[in-house]
């Protein structure tokens, strides 16, 4: 079984370019970071790991301080790019306290310049035939292409049509709406919402 590491992030099970972009998060009415040490981006690399896919081959021993420290503020200029280019495209009407200050081309070249990994054809004596992404560089520069890889298919398919900004009170998180029904990051918001709502509906009652 892999292991499970602990990262300040909240991890849903999105796509990782929405988890990602997740790694900024309200916290008692506080916009909270969790990529704000090479730490704290090394323990976050750590958790998603297992989830950039077999063929990729990350290995959880190979990313520790040393090897993420020179791409943690790349990987923190991935997830802004990211939250700038969401927000534009799901309309989020959310404060802007979260969404950074980057022009959409900005953002664009950002993301850009993280994604340069390939498609390599593979084909084992005993299998079927695949394409694997590759991509050069330390395993903490190849995890980060890889992530940004995925952000482009998530902007560029389907899935970009299914973005949305958790309008929760004091939510700051993405998600995709892989189910009709579904309107928040988690029950846990859904639950804070029901609360928001029975509270006023009980002081609009006390008022008349």
């Amino acid at each position: 079984m892999a292991e499970k590491v602990a990262t300040g992030a909240t991890l849903l099970g999105e796509p990782l370019p929405v988890e990602l972009m997740n790694a900024v998060f309200v916290e008692r009415g506080r916009v909270q970071e969790a990529l704000d040490s090479d730490a704290a981006a090394t323990a976050w690399l750590r958790a998603i790991a297992g989830r950039l896919g077999a063929d990729a081959a990350i290995k959880v021993e190979r990313l520790d301080e040393d090897t993420v420290r020179p791409v943690a503020g790349d990987l923190r200029a991935l997830r802004d790019a990211l939250r700038r280019l969401a927000a534009e495209v799901t309309e989020d009407p959310r404060p802007p306290d979260t969404t950074p200050g980057l022009t959409r081309p900005e953002a664009i070249a950002t993301l850009n310049a993280s994604a340069r990994a390939w498609t390599e054809l593979v084909w084992p004596v005993d299998g079927r035939p695949a394409g694997v992404l590759r991509g050069s560089g330390t395993t903490a520069e190849y995890a980060l292409r890889l992530i940004a890889h995925q952000a482009v298919e998530l902007f560029a398919g389907p899935d970009c049509a299914r973005l949305r900004p958790c309008l929760a009170p004091n939510c700051a998180l993405f998600f995709v709406k892989n189910h009709a029904r579904r309107e928040w990051c988690s029950p846990a918001c859904g639950n804070r919402v029901r609360v928001a709502r029975h509270y006023r509906r009980h002081q609009e009652a006390q008022q008349k």
